[in-house]
């Protein structure tokens, strides 16, 4: 069985848990609006300190299974996930249809990154005692 650091789901995980701590960090200060900026701001950065110490992690340990594009967009789309219910639940809004259709636009960011073909095995490489054509031979 692989580690848990190898495991293609672990990478899902941490991201999950880091988008968690990074609305927070981003978005959770708009209850507090009467406290002054400076505060927020500390309190935020500390709140962002956590979501580093998941999020940089599921980068590492995720690029050994998925490109980093890859792991850009399902970030993306953990993060649409973790903001509409933190808007939703914690900020009291309410979603839109047009928020809805950004959300199937990002869907299908993750669908065609996934189409990327995958990398060459390295017994695949190109001969390089095959002949290739010049600009000269016709």
């Amino acid at each position: 069985m692989a580690s848990f650091t190898e495991s293609r789901f672990a990478p899902v995980l941490l991201l999950l848990g880091s988008n968690v701590f990074m609305t927070f960090a981003w978005y959770g200060h708009l209850k507090f609006k009467s406290a002054p900026l400076w505060v927020v701001v500390l309190a935020s950065w500390g709140i962002a300190f956590f979501e580093y110490c998941l999020m940089v992690p599921a980068n590492r340990w995720g690029n050994g299974t998925y490109s980093a594009t890859q792991l850009k967009i399902m970030q993306e789309v953990i993060t649409l996930l973790v903001f509409s219910g933190f808007a939703v639940f914690y900020l009291g809004e309410k979603l839109k249809w047009n928020h809805y259709v950004a959300f199937v636009c990002v869907i299908a960011a993750v669908f065609f990154v996934r189409l990327e073909a995958p990398n060459p095995a390295p017994d695949s490489a190109p001969n390089p005692n095959s002949q290739l054509p010049t600009p000269n031979s016709r």
